[in-house]
């Protein structure tokens, strides 16, 4: 038997490929080997099957940060390798087109809005131990830290000055110092 956690893993690369939009079961049932029919006993709907893939992919990134958390210095420089290892070097071209089909389903599903908000903060306290000693300070700044991750990206995606690490790494660092924080 094929557990649900596998079943999801595994449409997650399927997912991205079609957008939530061209997710079906005859789909589904390709990527992951179950019939359709399996499927549906499971899910009930292709819009409750989109929402469980998402859902997982959500907590599969909550996990990654908690690991990150708990392993990268509290300092700066720990801040930055920690976003870092929240985006592996190869997907960065995905995650930055492909990934906005996604998000654009995350924002439209109140579910998985209220599960990415959740992992926002989770980020932002993770981030903020870094920054400030302050919890209020740590807070606003670990926010400032993930917009500019994530505005970094974007911008990276548009003009592909160097590698998508590189790009992200040096933004990073650029506002460190621009908030008087060195990074090392």
């Amino acid at each position: 038997m094929i557990s649900d956690e596998q079943v999801l893993d595994d449409l997650f690369d399927t997912i991205v490929r079609t957008g939530p939009d061209g997710l079906t079961f005859a789909l589904a049932a390709e990527a992951c080997g179950l019939s359709p029919s399996t499927l549906v006993q499971r899910y009930r709907s292709r819009v409750d099957l989109v929402e469980a893939v998402l859902l997982r992919a959500w907590d599969r990134l909550q996990i990654e940060t908690e690991t990150a958390d708990a392993q990268e210095e509290l300092n700066p420089k720990g801040a930055i390798s920690l976003l870092m290892r929240l985006m592996p070097p190869g997907e960065a071209d995905r995650d930055a087109a492909d990934g906005l089909l996604l998000l654009r389903e995350d924002i439209r599903n109140p579910n998985l809005r209220a599960r990415g908000a959740a992992w926002g903060q989770s980020l932002a306290d993770a981030l903020g131990r870094r920054l400030s000693g302050d919890r209020d300070e740590g807070q606003r700044l670990g926010r400032q830290m993930a917009a500019i991750w994530q505005g970094a990206h974007t911008w990276w995606a548009f003009n592909r000055n160097g590698t998508a690490e590189q790009a992200i790494r040096r933004m990073l660092e650029e506002w460190l110092a621009s908030i008087r924080l060195s990074p090392g």
